[in-house]
């Protein structure tokens, strides 16, 4: 039997759930659906607060990944789609999400995530997304107030990051901290291009570079990519970065190096992750309409 391939720029699926909540005994059941071009995300909150997440790949279908992100955010719950009050579809594919009841940008989901992530102080957000990367300013309560963002290539992107993965046969979750197992920093690949990136890197290795230091050399042009976007908008801290390369130590502490700017990072014990950002973004605008619909009718 021929030896399963293995996956090396697949990110390992998450699931999470906070036991200690009865959804039952909650008087409304949130979601929010981040259909990425890359990973989806299914964030479930029960009064506010998190209930669930699960953390998938997008596959070749939007609505098929909507539902498998949101069935396995329930899974094991005993809960069912219909006892979802209202759910808010985002992301890449957020129009294609079949039963939201509303879909709202991931720029505004990113900010209104990553303040309930990180609080009042964040206040610039790298959101470095599979096909895109963006740079959003928002005010305290998670407003976006302004945006720019580069999606004329995915190099800089997740996606790029993938390629690089699957090329040198490391695994994404390494590469950040193999990238600084070298002597010293490399120059950065004048090209960090997708298209090219496996035929240079078998280039590099065949001149007599290390795996790792490729890697290094990668991340670095990548940084350098980002930061230039970063740049244009002017940091104004607290700076946070959302999606899954804000998990690649080795992309994010050369970014902080260029722009003289440390990112807030979340608690080693924390349950949050920055890949749900826009999910939970999601989730948070799904109970704010869903309340402010039971205040008209109440009303009415």
């Amino acid at each position: 039997m021929p030896e399963e391939t293995k996956e090396f720029w697949r990110w390992s699926e998450k699931v999470w759930r906070d036991e200690s909540i009865d959804w039952r005994g909650s008087r409304a059941i949130t979601a929010g659906i981040d259909v990425g071009s890359v990973s989806s995300q299914a964030v479930i909150l029960a009064d506010g607060r998190l209930y669930a997440y699960h953390s998938t790949r997008t596959g070749s279908n939007s609505p098929d990944s909507a539902r498998k992100a949101l069935n396995g955010a329930m899974a094991g719950a005993d809960m069912s789609q219909e006892d979802i009050r209202y759910v808010v579809g985002t992301g890449y594919g957020r129009v294609n999400v079949p039963f939201a009841n509303r879909a709202i940008t991931e720029i505004a989901c990113h900010a209104r995530g990553a303040n309930y992530m990180v609080g009042p102080s964040v206040k610039t957000i790298l959101d470095m997304g599979g096909q895109d990367c963006k740079v959003i300013r928002c005010d305290e309560k998670g407003k976006v107030q302004n945006f720019i963002m580069n999606d004329k290539c995915a190099a800089g992107t997740g996606r790029g990051m993938e390629v690089i993965a699957d090329a040198l046969g490391v695994p994404i979750e390494d590469i950040g901290r193999r990238s600084f197992e070298i002597d010293e920093e490399p120059p950065p690949v004048s090209n960090v291009c997708t298209v090219f990136a496996k035929s240079e890197a078998t280039g590099l290795l065949k001149a007599g570079w290390s795996v790792n230091r490729v890697l290094a050399s990668y991340c670095a042009a990548m940084a350098e990519r980002v930061s230039s976007l970063i740049e244009r908008m002017s940091v104004e801290p607290d700076f946070f970065i959302t999606g899954g390369i804000a998990k690649n130590e080795g992309v994010v502490r050369r970014i902080e190096r260029i722009i003289g700017i440390e990112a807030v990072r979340l608690p080693a014990d924390t349950v949050l992750d920055p890949q749900i950002a826009g999910a939970l973004g999601a989730a948070l605008f799904a109970h704010a309409l869903l309340k402010k619909e039971q205040k008209a009718s109440a009303q009415a």
